[in-house]
């Protein structure tokens, strides 16, 4: 099968390529700014705000007279700047018409960093280094990670964090369809532990915030001490931001190997779940527990749900998604008994009517396993075809609509 991927690596250049990509993320911020200042002008005054086509036009005009320092850099920067803004626009309407909270889109600030930039074009690839236009070959930190033959580059884009500078190379590459054929499993997320699989598996959660809150604490105070506008609150600024990068890639590396050890990639078919089952989650309901927000937080939950979507797809597993409203937790997945209460301190979870002692996210993991197969005491089987009423939960197929099936709510 034909995909699209990623693949991103941290380049290496030196102070002179430093410059010159300073200078493209600055032309890519220009470019985003100006064209949302001519859509804001322009709506305000007609009613209507200019397309992509015609701010592309208006840009070429002036980049003859005004911003012709732009002809130094790619064409393409500025270009896929205003796409990026198109976008941005695209979202907003979608969220009004969804009756989500808006956010309209904000002009871009240098003091919360450098940014990006996009380019495509002729773009080559060697196993240490890479060729952009109008930037030539930067050296890579990473040798022989960026595909350099079999695929076909789309674009790459390049990106500033805490003073390290990274390119993301977009391919569209062929894979080979992977079927799996094990058990299904169900995954519940929490904070004691990462993840919990019906199988027994447990993957502890690193804390990479937890652990570093002392440090960040020092280094905040340390800021506030600091002279505004002076070179010693510049230097304990870019420490901050290392230290909030260090904090992320640790947070993010987990939760890669996780989802890559549940889905089993390189395993045969027969040890690749067939099924895979997670709960969708009221993240954002869980984060106004002031108690639990900081470590709800730390676990990342959705980016844990977007990682399995493509990890299941590579892989050739379902990825089934439970409702907030299935009772995983409260629920006996021997009997299917269900507690009326079920508090947040009691980790082990006793079975009233069968007298099942099991832990608790265990005992969720496996009630979302039965999910897939319908084997959940009481359930009704995914995709009977059959009319249900209320108080039935439904499971839906990740990344769609389509509902497959229900189970009594309780």
């Amino acid at each position: 099968m034909r995909i699209q991927r990623a693949y991103k690596t941290e380049l290496k250049p030196n102070n002179e390529q430093r410059t010159l990509l300073t200078r493209c993320a600055g032309a890519a911020r220009f470019t985003y700014n100006w064209g949302l200042r001519q859509k804001i002008e322009e709506y305000q005054a007609s009613g209507k705000s200019p397309s992509y086509y015609e701010l592309h036009r208006r840009l070429n005009v002036l980049k003859q007279t005004e911003l012709a320092w732009m002809y130094a850099l790619s064409k393409t920067i500025p270009q896929e700047a205003l796409r990026d803004l198109d976008r941005a626009f695209d979202h907003f309407f979608r969220r009004i018409r969804q009756g989500q909270k808006p956010g309209f889109p904000r002009f871009k600030s240098r003091k919360r960093g450098i940014g990006s930039f996009r380019v495509w074009g002729k773009i080559r690839v060697e196993p240490g280094c890479i060729k952009l236009p109008r930037l030539g070959w930067l050296l890579l930190k990473e040798k022989g990670y960026l595909p350099t033959a079999g695929v076909k580059v789309l674009s790459a884009t390049v990106s500033e964090r805490a003073g390290r500078w990274f390119v993301s190379l977009q391919v569209e590459e062929e894979m080979e369809k992977q079927l799996a054929s094990g058990p299904a499993v169900g995954i519940d997320l929490g904070i004691a532990h990462l993840a919990t699989v019906s199988d027994g598996r447990m993957f502890a959660n690193q804390g990479a915030l937890q652990k570093s809150l002392e440090r960040l604490a020092r280094l905040d105070r340390e800021l506030n001490r600091r002279k505004p506008g002076s070179l010693n609150r510049a230097k304990t600024r870019a420490r901050l931001a290392r230290l909030h990068y260090r904090i992320t890639c640790l947070r993010r590396e987990a939760i890669h190997q996780t989802t890559a050890a549940i889905v089993a990639r390189t395993k045969p078919e027969a040890a690749r779940p067939a099924v895979v089952v997670i709960e969708a989650l009221n993240v954002a309901g869980m984060m106004q527990n002031e108690r639990l927000a900081r470590a709800v937080a730390d676990v990342s939950m959705g980016e844990f749900g977007r990682q399995m979507v493509y990890e299941c797809h590579w892989s050739g597993s379902r990825l089934l998604q439970a409702d907030r409203w299935f009772p995983s937790s409260k629920r006996c997945s021997r009997c299917g008994h269900v507690k009326a209460e079920l508090t947040l301190a009691e980790r082990v979870y006793h079975c009233p009517a069968c007298g099942l002692v099991i832990d608790r996210d265990l005992n969720a993991a496996r009630n979302l396993a039965q999910l897939a197969t319908g084997s959940s005491p009481g359930s009704n089987a995914c995709g009977d075809g059959k009319v249900h009423g209320a108080g039935q939960v439904a499971v839906v197929e990740a990344g769609t609509e389509r509902r497959l099936g229900y189970i009594p709510s309780g």
